[in-house]
């Protein structure tokens, strides 16, 4: 009998009474201690009553906890990580980029979606005429309007107990103050200084390096860096409740600095913006379910992949068939997301039938006991930072925002600390294709976050960023956490696997060698990967609906952190 997930989830009728903290119980042939988990990690599942908040940066979620203990919720702490994530994590994420969330409130799930459009004057033609045969991944080109400061204003108005400017007030002083750079921020700071003094070599670019690089170097693992600009703009956001930024002097700054290098983004196209509130999507999962944002983002393919894996055959705990069956429900899900996600007006096929038993069905009867050879996509590694929130007033929230490709587009608005998105890059300038590029729309969209619930009630937030690793992610928490029982810390700790392209797969060096030879005798590609960003990095909050005890996860492969009260 499959049984619900410890302290967090309701049981299925007969599973028998809920163990206490650290007993052990079935997970269907494994006994799992729930203080500890079988993968090679230091981390537990952090518990609290009051309030929690996790992100991928210590700093990040001191900021939630402290707006909350100063009278916030669960959407105000979220707002202040998010803030704050811009300033400690400017590797992953920035006040120039988009954001999505799911909140769940008074017993409610809301949808925001806040990824900015294309600018109204950009055209393929008009891309091309600037010496381009696809959509460039810097400089001025790619940037689309920046969704998040828009993202934070709309929460805040709609859910929030606090100001904007008291929310936004740790991500201020952290800016002002300086912080020292945690090893993972280290590592990926360098890694883009090194790539980016050889190819940001024209005028657009410096102020990136004046900002992110002012001593002529990337900051060390330890040193102190600090972003005066960013600081200021960062309250101009906060007493304007983002205004601003898309109608006032910082809007005039990155329009003027755009068109100034030959871009299209305009100050209408920032006054023009606002953030769209949506219904979230859902499949049932073995009795949950699990929401996605609807597209133009990609939530739904994890939700495509679910419906097709539970199709196939029952689950089995390190087993090289339900490996190659999750590898294949993802490829065949990724394969058509590609092909049509758009946006949901221009998308050749409605979301409601991608959702449907009846795809489910012909696309799980697709697939064989070797690996399959679908279209090939070129899938890009993403830069992104994924949150999550609650609070002991039942508020809940998961909440993703992203630069793109790390630093973005590699345009920084000069002493604003404003690095801009490059979205734009995932158009395609095919007059044929779904997701060509056309001005005022948005494009395929990777960040998204997730969310659990069972009979109506919520079980909680969850997610992994990392461009095209994240819906994938997704995937694999959801079953680890249904299907297995792991721990939220567990979930997010198992060895991972990220499906490429054709039959390439990604695994990491802990994941079980007799698991990859079996996968190889089936066809598989696979390929051991060191680099544990490659693999996203995710958050996950349970709540125990009977006690209301939070329960979370964070992620073991970064610098991250679970903050509780």
């Amino acid at each position: 009998m499959r049984h619900a997930i410890l302290l967090a989830l309701n049981y299925e009728p007969g599973a028998g009474d809920l163990p206490a903290a650290g007993s052990y119980y079935d997970t269907g042939g494994i006994l799992m201690d729930y203080l500890q988990h079988p993968f090679d990690s230091k981390r537990h599942t952090v518990f609290s009553k009051k309030g929690m908040v996790a992100t991928s940066q210590p700093l990040a979620a001191q900021a939630g906890i402290e707006v909350m203990q100063n009278g916030g919720n669960a959407i105000d702490a979220a707002i202040a990580a998010a803030a704050a994530l811009t300033v400690v994590e400017p590797t992953s994420n920035g006040i120039g980029g988009d954001a999505f969330a799911l909140v769940w409130v008074k017993d409610k799930l809301h949808g925001l979606n806040s990824s900015g459009p294309s600018p109204q004057n950009i055209s393929p033609e008009a891309v091309k005429a600037l010496g381009h045969e696809k959509m460039p991944v810097h400089g001025v080109v790619p940037i689309t309007v920046p969704g998040a400061p828009a993202a934070w204003a709309e929460l805040s108005r709609k859910f929030g107990k606090l100001p904007l400017a008291e929310a936004l007030k740790p991500a201020i002083r952290y800016a002002e103050e300086g912080y020292p750079l945690t090893p993972i921020l280290g590592k990926y700071w360098k890694l883009a200084y090194d790539k980016f003094k050889t190819s940001f070599t024209t005028e657009e670019y410096q102020a990136w390096f004046d900002t992110f690089a002012p001593d002529g170097r990337a900051p060390e693992i330890g040193e102190v860096w600090s972003s005066p600009g960013h600081a200021s703009t960062l309250r101009e956001i906060g007493e304007t409740d983002a205004r601003s930024f898309y109608e006032g002097p910082l809007a005039e700054k990155i329009a003027n600095y755009v068109q100034k290098h030959n871009g299209f983004l305009s100050k209408e196209d920032l006054a023009a913006y606002q953030p769209e509130w949506v219904e979230p999507v859902s499949a049932n999962y073995r009795g949950y379910d699990v929401w996605e944002i609807p597209p133009n983002g990609q939530g739904i393919v994890a939700l495509m992949a679910l419906n097709i894996f539970k199709n196939l055959s029952e689950p089995k705990w390190q087993s090289a068939q339900t490996y190659h069956e999750q590898i294949e429900a993802m490829k065949l899900a990724f394969t058509d997301g590609k092909e049509f996600i758009t946006e949901p007006s221009e998308m050749p096929v409605s979301t409601e039938h991608l959702l449907s038993d009846e795809y489910a069905q012909k696309r799980a009867g697709t697939v064989g006991e070797t690996a399959s050879l679908p279209e090939p996509y070129e899938l890009p590694k993403g830069g992104t930072v994924y949150l999550s929130a609650a609070d002991e007033e039942g508020n809940m929230i998961s909440y993703i925002q992203s630069n793109y490709m790390g630093f973005g587009s590699g345009i920084v608005v000069p002493e604003t600390g404003i690095g801009l998105q490059n979205r734009g890059a995932d158009f395609s300038l095919e007059a044929e294709h779904p997701n060509v590029l056309r001005g005022g729309k948005r494009t395929y969209h990777t960040i998204i976050p997730g969310f659990l619930t069972k009979d109506g009630k919520a079980v909680g937030p969850f997610g992994v960023m990392g461009g095209y690793m994240q819906p994938q992610g997704h995937f694999q928490v959801v079953t680890n956490t249904i299907d297995y029982l792991l721990n939220p810390q567990a979930a997010l700790d198992a060895p991972r696997w990220q499906w490429i392209e054709g039959k390439t797969v990604l695994v990491e060096p802990h994941f079980p060698n007799y698991l990859a030879q079996e996968l190889v005798r089936k066809g598989h590609q696979i390929q051991i990967e060191t680099d544990g960003g490659a693999f996203g990095r995710g958050q996950i909050i349970w709540r125990n609906p009977e006690t209301g005890v939070l329960s979370g996860g964070t992620e073991s492969r970064t610098d991250g952190v679970v903050a509780v009260w």
